[in-house]
């Protein structure tokens, strides 16, 4: 016979906790008895400044042994806390019980000195070495998470700049916790032609270290702004929501992955990220002729052709490149002659943001057309900007050219003279009309002639005749029902039409749909039926009504019973198609003779 032996052990209940702590991290506190007969725990007495953010949760563990025939069993439950400290201090934890096997045992008290560290705390926790080395850390469900823990950074480039000087606007996230969703909107900025840049979708983040803790940050979203307006502007504060991922340490991860639960639950954060103040000052005294650029530019302008012939278009070329508010540019002005037509300028954007702000180029293509041959100067494009390294204005001159126009063959024949004097000329000497002339005698005209009156009345009995047509027309419109009725066989045989495509393409179930809405379609438009009245009863009663004969009634409510029919009926789906077109159309035709007819 085996001979087995049971080892009972006494009941234990202890407490453990890490002897130091940083302020504001969150370290787990534990009482364990070393079964699972227990029927009662009393939670101990926490000192003011210690926070539970969560607990007491309850886990079990047990085990079996036997060992040449003697066989062994331990068990324990244990209650965790998560706890942490507000501020320095020497706390004692103390008071739990448990009433284990029939019997209250109480746990050793725990004494824990928390203090404003860099950290070390956190590290005492244990966990994975991982990830804090990368400053993130699953935190227990139900734990806080404080500003510390994540948070946003808001930062510009610059906090004092002139008008229409780019400012680069950058929001950073800090944090400590498994961020996995962020959203936030720029709004509407007051004073600012704002611009977003576009940064990866992905995320990217690093490791930095703030106040001594590592924290994972990414830069989350940029914006050039342009200030439009001067003095002190404001960039409000922004509220992003923020989903983070904590750990549901009560939940087997076994049991969870094979009864499709989960380990881990998403708690929603709001984070405010704080606004800024931009000082703006004004440009000084601007030039007449100043472009409105305020950045770094320079500027290039080159024809197509220097020797054309009249009538023939010449394309300058006019690059503005550089950085800065490039797409509030104003157009260049180019001087051609007084010779020239000249057409509005195609402009080309090839510029691009950037952290500096629109950089690139504007190119700007002038098409005109010379008249009139001869040599003819194009001075330079003038352009003036703000040049905010040197804080000054800045005129900058392209090359100008000379334009060779040849004789074309679209030319005036009176090409030896400028255009000023060919407009003298026209002023004060009327060129002889060419051509044959035909005489009428002194006093001959159509005004009070009979053509004239003939003409008169005609267009009066014509005008008449439209108001009449019109009018008729008019007042039949606005017969809604007689409209409808009228148009019912036209839209009838629209329908019909599509069906016998969807017929040809075998398409039953969209055939059957369009066949049905032609006949109930039919029926309403001429009975000036809603749907809701639509019935075979009350078809019936109603072309009664209107005179139509019992036996053309019957057909079609034969045609409407015979297409639901044959919607579903089996067998040859195109020939039951081809009968079900031919009894719709037999239905509506013999209706709209018969009533047409009465």
């Amino acid at each position: 016979m085996l001979m087995m032996g049971i080892e009972v052990f006494a009941q234990h209940f202890t407490a453990k906790a890490p002897s130091t702590v940083v302020v504001g991290d969150q370290f787990r506190l534990t009482f364990t008895v070393n079964t699972q007969d227990v029927d009662h725990f009393q939670q101990p007495n926490f000192p003011d400044d210690i926070e539970v953010l969560m607990g007491p949760s309850v886990s079990t563990q047990s085990s079996f042994q036997m060992v040449n025939g003697h066989t062994s069993s331990s068990s324990a439950t244990t209650y965790t806390y998560i706890c942490c400290a507000s501020k320095p201090g020497h706390f004692t934890i103390s008071g739990a019980r448990v009433k284990a096997g029939g019997k209250t045992v109480a746990a050793n008290t725990i004494s824990i000195k928390a203090s404003a560290g860099n950290g070390n705390g956190r590290q005492q926790q244990g966990g994975n070495g991982n990830q804090q080395q990368r400053g993130e850390e699953m935190r227990a469900a139900g734990s806080a998470i404080s500003s510390s823990d994540l948070f946003i950074k808001v930062s510009a480039n610059k906090t004092r700049v002139y008008e229409q000087e780019p400012i680069l606007l950058t929001y950073k996230v800090y944090t400590l916790v498994d961020l996995t969703q962020l959203a936030g909107k720029m709004p509407d900025l007051k004073g600012f032609h704002t611009q977003e840049i576009q940064l990866p979708q992905q995320k990217s983040f690093s490791v930095e270290r703030v106040n001594g803790r590592p924290y994972r940050t990414v830069t989350w979203s940029q914006y050039v702004m342009f200030p439009q307006m001067t003095g002190k502007l404001e960039i409000p504060s922004i509220t992003f929501e923020g989903v983070v991922v904590q750990q549901n340490r009560n939940v087997d991860p076994f049991e969870a992955f094979f009864n499709g639960g989960s380990g881990y639950v998403e708690v929603k954060k709001k984070i405010k990220a704080p606004g800024l103040s931009i000082t703006v000052n004004p440009l000084p005294q601007r030039p007449a002729n100043f472009s409105g650029g305020v950045g770094k530019f320079t500027i290039t302008a080159k024809p197509n052709k220097t020797s054309v012939n009249a009538n023939s278009p010449v394309t300058l070329r006019v690059t503005v490149s550089g950085v800065g508010n490039m797409k509030l540019l104003k157009q260049p002005e180019v001087n051609f002659p007084k010779d020239f037509d000249v057409y509005d300028a195609k402009i080309t954007d090839k510029s691009k943001l950037t952290s500096r702000g629109v950089e690139g180029s504007m190119i700007y293509d002038f098409l005109a057309v010379p008249r009139h041959q001869g040599k003819y100067e194009i001075p330079p494009v003038t352009f003036v900007y703000y040049d905010v390294d040197e804080n000054k204005y800045k005129e900058l001159k392209t090359e100008g050219f000379t334009l060779d126009v040849a004789k074309g063959s679209g030319s005036a024949r009176v090409s030896d003279y400028s255009q000023e004097e060919l407009n003298t000329l026209n002023n004060d000497i009327r060129f002889i009309k060419l051509g044959n002339s035909e005489l009428r005698p002194k006093g001959d005209y159509f005004f009070g002639s009979e053509g004239y009156w003939i003409s008169l009345v005609a267009l009066v009995v014509a005008f008449i005749t439209l108001f009449v047509v019109f009018r008729k027309r008019a007042i039949d419109n606005a017969n809604i029902s007689k409209m409808r009725g009228k148009k019912a066989n036209k839209v009838a045989t629209k329908r019909l039409k599509k069906a016998r495509t969807l017929m040809f393409k075998r398409d039953a179930a969209n055939f059957y749909d369009e066949v049905l809405r032609a006949l109930w379609g039919y029926v309403g438009d001429k009975l000036n039926m809603n749907v809701e009245q639509l019935s075979r009863d009350n078809i019936s009663e109603k072309l009664q009504q209107r005179g139509v004969e019992e036996e053309t009634v019957k057909r079609f409510i034969e045609a409407l019973d015979e297409c639901e029919f044959e919607r579903y009926a089996p067998g040859d789906s195109n020939g039951n198609m081809s009968k079900t077109f031919e009894a719709a159309m037999t239905a509506i035709t013999t209706i709209e003779n018969t009533m047409g007819k009465k």
